[in-house]
C-alpha cells in the first residue's frame, strides 16, 4: 500500500478501536462532567486530559513551524502558552475554597449578571468553534491539498469517526480516551526523537541552541505568550471545565503537573521544526521532515497528528454540549440524547470554516487578543467590581482581538521591531487599558 492509503486506515483504525472502547453512559453527571458512575477521576486521569487537550494537531504544528523559523526561541515561546495551565490552576482552586463557586459561568453570573454571561459564553463559543476547524485542517494536509477532494474528504471522515466516539459517552468518552491519547503521543514523540536526534550534527546540544535570543527572532511572540497566558485559560472551557470536576487539592496538583509535561512536550516538538531548519527543508516542517525519512516517518508524524487533533476535538464536543445545557440553558434534569444533538450541530458549525482557508496560528493570537480583557476579571476575582469593571475591559480586549483582523501593520506604537512586533504591541496597549477600565469603575464605586 503507498502512503496515503497507510494513512487512511491509521485515521479509520483508530477511531473505529476508540469506539469500541469508549464507555457508554445513560448518566447525566458522567455525560456532562466526565465522572465515572457518579465518581469523579483521580488527578491522573484528570492530568492526561488536561495535558492531551491541548498538545493538540494545530498546537505541535505551531510549534514545529516556530521551530522551523525561530529555533529553540520559537519552541520557548509557544510553550509559554501553557503557563496557562498554572494560572488556571490556581486560581479556580482559590475560587472554589474561597469564593465557593461551582463553575466559571457561576463566577461571573453571581458578580456581573446574566448579560455578562451571554457575552462570555460568545467568546468562548467563538474558541470552541476554532478548535475544530483549526485541528481539522491539519489532518486534511496529509491527504491532499488544500482544498482537494481528498482533502476536505479526510477532514469529514475524521470529525465524523471522532463525533461518533464521544456520542458515546460524552465528556466520560473524552477523559477515558485522553489517558490512550496521552500514551500514544508520548510513545511517537519519543520514536521521532529517536530518529532525529541521532541524524543532527552536535545531537541534541546542536538543536536546544539553534535561534538567537532576540525580540525579532521570536521573543515578541514569547511576550505576548506571557500576557496571553494571563487571560487565555478563561475563554478555554475544556480547560476549565476540567478545574471543577474533581476535589480543588486534586484540581491544582494535576494543573499544575499539566504546566510541566504540556511546556515540555511542546519544546520537544518544536525539534522537528529546528531539524528542518538546520537541514534546508523546505516548510512546512512537519510534513516535509516525515518525508525526509520516508514512510515509517510519515506514518508516526500522521499518528500523532490524528491522535492530538481527536482528544482536542472530542473534548470539544463535551464542553460545547456542557455550555449549551448546563452553564447557559441551566436545565434540570437534562437528557443525554439533547446533549448527543448539540454534539452533532457543534460539529457542523465547526466544519463550516475549513472551506474559508483560515490560518491556523490566527486561531490562536487572534482569540487570545480578543480575550485579553478577561484577564483582571479572574485576577482579582475577589474584588466586588461593578459591572461596568466587566464590559470595559472585556470589550476593550475584543476592540484589540478585531484590530490584529482588519489593521494589518500598526505603526501608532511599537515596542520592537521584527515579526509579531505589531500583534505585541496591540497586546500591551490592550493589557494597560484592559486593567485600567476594570479598576476606574472600582475606584469610583469606593468613592
Amino acid at each position: 500500500m503507498d502512503a496515503i492509503t497507510w494513512q487512511w486506515v491509521i485515521m479509520i483504525g483508530s477511531s473505529l478501536l476508540l469506539f469500541v472502547v469508549s464507555p457508554l453512559t445513560s448518566k447525566t453527571n458522567d455525560f456532562f462532567k466526565g465522572s465515572k458512575d457518579n465518581v469523579p477521576p483521580n488527578s491522573l486521569w484528570l492530568t492526561s486530559s488536561l495535558v492531551i487537550s491541548w498538545l493538540f494537531a494545530k498546537s505541535i504544528t505551531n510549534a514545529a513551524d516556530l521551530g522551523y523559523a525561530f529555533g529553540i526561541v520559537g519552541g520557548v515561546a509557544y510553550a509559554g502558552y501553557y503557563l496557562s495551565f498554572m494560572v488556571a490552576g490556581v486560581l479556580i482552586y482559590q475560587m472554589r475554597i474561597k469564593g465557593q463557586f461551582r463553575s466559571i459561568h457561576h463566577f461571573l453570573e453571581t458578580r456581573y449578571g446574566e448579560v455578562a454571561v451571554g457575552l462570555f459564553s460568545l467568546l468562548i463559543g467563538f474558541r470552541l468553534i476554532n478548535e475544530i476547524w483549526s485541528n481539522t485542517i491539519i489532518i486534511g494536509t496529509y491527504f491532499g491539498e488544500q482544498g482537494s477532494i481528498p482533502y476536505f474528504s479526510s477532514i469529514a471522515v475524521f470529525t465524523i469517526l471522532t463525533l461518533a466516539y464521544t456520542l458515546k459517552g460524552g465528556m466520560r468518552s473524552s477523559i477515558f480516551t485522553d489517558m490512550i491519547h496521552l500514551v500514544l503521543f508520548m510513545v511517537l514523540l519519543v520514536f521521532i526523537l529517536a530518529v532525529l536526534i541521532p541524524q543532527t550534527p552536535g545531537g541534541i546540544a546542536a538543536l536546544a541552541s539553534k535561534g538567537e535570543w532576540k525580540m525579532s527572532q521570536g521573543v515578541n511572540l514569547l511576550c505576548v505568550a506571557l500576557l496571553q497566558s494571563l487571560s487565555y485559560p478563561f475563554h478555554d472551557p475544556i480547560m476549565t471545565d476540567r478545574g471543577f470536576i474533581t476535589p480543588p487539592r486534586t484540581t491544582l496538583v494535576s494543573f499544575a503537573m499539566a504546566t510541566v509535561i504540556g511546556v515540555v512536550c511542546i519544546i520537544l516538538f518544536s525539534f522537528v521544526g529546528i531539524f528542518g531548519s538546520m537541514k534546508g527543508l523546505p516548510a512546512p516542517a512537519t510534513v516535509e521532515v516525515a518525508k525526509l525519512f520516508g514512510l515509517p516517518m510519515m506514518l508516526m508524524m500522521n499518528s500523532i497528528m490524528v491522535t492530538s487533533a481527536a482528544s482536542t476535538i472530542d473534548s470539544t464536543f463535551s464542553s460545547s454540549t456542557k455550555l449549551i445545557h448546563l452553564d447557559l440553558l441551566k436545565e434540570k434534569g437534562i437528557s443525554v440524547r439533547k446533549g448527543r444533538i448539540t454534539m452533532v450541530l457543534c460539529a457542523l458549525f465547526g466544519t463550516l470554516p475549513v472551506f474559508l482557508n483560515p490560518e491556523i496560528l490566527s486561531a490562536t493570537t487572534i482569540s487570545g487578543t480578543m480575550v485579553l480583557g478577561l484577564a483582571p476579571i479572574f485576577l482579582f476575582w475577589w474584588i466586588k467590581a461593578p459591572k461596568w469593571s466587566f464590559y470595559g475591559s472585556v470589550l476593550f480586549g475584543i476592540a484589540c482581538g478585531l484590530t490584529t483582523i482588519f489593521v494589518k501593520d500598526v505603526h501608532w506604537i511599537q515596542f520592537s521591531d521584527g515579526k509579531y512586533a505589531d500583534l505585541l504591541s496591540i497586546n500591551v496597549v490592550g493589557t494597560i487599558g484592559c486593567f485600567t477600565l476594570f479598576f476606574i469603575p472600582v475606584l469610583f464605586k469606593r468613592k
